[in-house]
């Protein structure tokens, strides 16, 4: 290329992005630069009841956003695979098959767009969902012309975009467009969390500290998909560590719902609160949980209560106050452990999971803890590395909780450079023996790890 056509080209496109910036700062009233200065957080009134509001949509309503959901255009022909899909969906709601993860998310979704708020979704295959889960954007299989079931939700408007494998870029980009769309409902969703390290700048920068230092308010949600099935050290674990050593000041909540009912009020209290008291919601999602039969939820699941950040959990028969060893965990390990083989045989154990990290539910976690008086062993259960995890974050929080007297153990795996195995055998393997010592059945084995 000569150095002429490259001045040319480069002109063309500074002359397109200042005709994109005169088109924003024409409906921002001539820009987006506030007419007095930030108050940088320095008086900030927090509102913590908005995380916990009822959440709920009434089963009419949840029926008609299914409906618009399910029903193809005439002259689509969907892919087969995707009209089973289309087909379960429309029948779940019926009670004939559960609500798995991805059709949550399209309910909330739609619900939230239903009551006046756009959405905008970034971030890797996002149409399609990394793992199948998703499919907000449908191809019709004889043309290939594209067709997205929650644009045609009457409220606001829907837009999902594939981006690139530059996180960086995509995170700093959603972080400013969250910045000047208050209103929007802004979600970026990395293929695997571990990915989220390729834009650790930019959180530092903007999405954890933007407030602080500049006063700018942002309610964007990352999706960092997190979980060990033995795949690897960069498709497992999308460092919650970083995010809670960088909590404070409620700059940011960071939550690891089990549950797609869970994940359903999840989201619609973060559209809530975009008007009044917008933060940035960190979400581990979990992958095997996506499908999962113990994290689906039913009809009733949304249509009623919200999202609640501390659950406990006995097996069917175990009363209160026959509990004597307390396990706490956050996220997709208490499926693995309740639906464990040893677990149906615990009759002296209770599982508290916390599902949301931060702001810390320390009023909560005190009010379940007080329903279970003669706990003898506090355990907090993790599959991540010692050093890596919830476990540095809660240990101190949790300890200052405990009866006097009592002490909390570890029961993870040890500290390691490496965020997972590679093994499926190996971490299977693993995987067992953390439960059944975190059930009692066995003392830790470190040769094992």
């Amino acid at each position: 290329v000569s150095k002429e056509e490259a001045d040319r080209q480069s002109a063309r496109a500074v002359e397109a992005l200042l005709e994109i910036k005169a088109g924003v700062d024409a409906e921002n009233d001539g820009g987006s630069r506030p007419d007095v200065a930030p108050d940088l957080a320095l008086s900030r009134t927090v509102v913590h009841g908005l995380e916990y509001a009822d959440s709920a949509v009434p089963e009419s309503d949840l029926h008609r956003i299914n409906k618009t959901l399910t029903t193809v255009p005439e002259g689509f022909t969907p892919h087969p695979t995707v009209a089973r899909l289309l087909k379960k969906r429309a029948a779940a709601l019926n009670g004939k098959a559960a609500v798995d993860w991805g059709h949550a998310e399209a309910l909330a979704i739609g619900s939230i767009l239903a009551d006046g708020h756009p959405v905008r979704l970034s971030g890797q295959d996002v149409g399609r969902g990394t793992f199948s889960h998703r499919h907000a954007v449908l191809f019709d299989n004889l043309t290939g012309k594209p067709w997205t079931p929650l644009a045609e939700i009457d409220g606001a408007a829907f837009h999902a975009y594939n981006s690139p494998l530059t996180e960086a870029a995509v995170i700093g980009f959603e972080h400013g467009y969250s910045v000047s769309r208050p209103a929007s409902l802004v979600i970026w969703e990395a293929q695997f969390g571990d990915f989220v390290n390729n834009a650790q700048s930019m959180v530092d920068e903007l999405v954890v500290s933007a407030e602080a230092k500049w006063g700018q308010h942002s309610g964007l949600v990352l999706l960092l998909p997190h979980g060990y099935e033995g795949q690897g050290p960069n498709h497992s674990h999308a460092h919650i560590e970083r995010f809670l050593a960088l909590a404070a000041k409620d700059n940011m909540r960071i939550a690891y719902p089990t549950t797609a009912g869970q994940f359903f009020h999840l989201l619609r209290s973060q559209a809530a609160m975009l008007k009044d008291e917008p933060s940035p919601l960190i979400v581990m999602t979990g992958k095997s949980l996506l499908r999962h039969p113990l994290a689906a939820a039913t009809l009733s699941d949304l249509a009623s209560g919200g999202f609640r950040p501390v659950i406990s959990h006995r097996r069917d028969g175990v009363k209160a106050g026959s509990v004597k060893r307390l396990v706490l965990c956050t996220g997709k390990v208490f499926i693995d452990m309740t639906s464990h083989p040893d677990f149906k045989k615990a009759d002296d154990v209770a599982v508290v999971r916390i599902e949301e990290l931060y702001p810390f539910p320390g009023k909560d976690l005190k009010s379940e803890l007080s329903r279970l008086p003669n706990v003898e062993k506090f355990i907090w259960l993790q599959e991540e590395p010692q050093n890596r995890g919830a476990w540095a974050f809660v240990a101190p929080r949790l300890r200052r909780m405990l009866p006097e007297g009592r002490t909390l153990e570890y029961v993870g795996r040890p500290g390691t450079p490496s965020p997972a195995e590679g093994s499926n055998w190996l971490h299977k393997l693993q995987q067992s023996h953390l439960i059944k010592v975190s059930l009692g059945v066995e003392e830790m084995v470190s040769a094992v790890f």
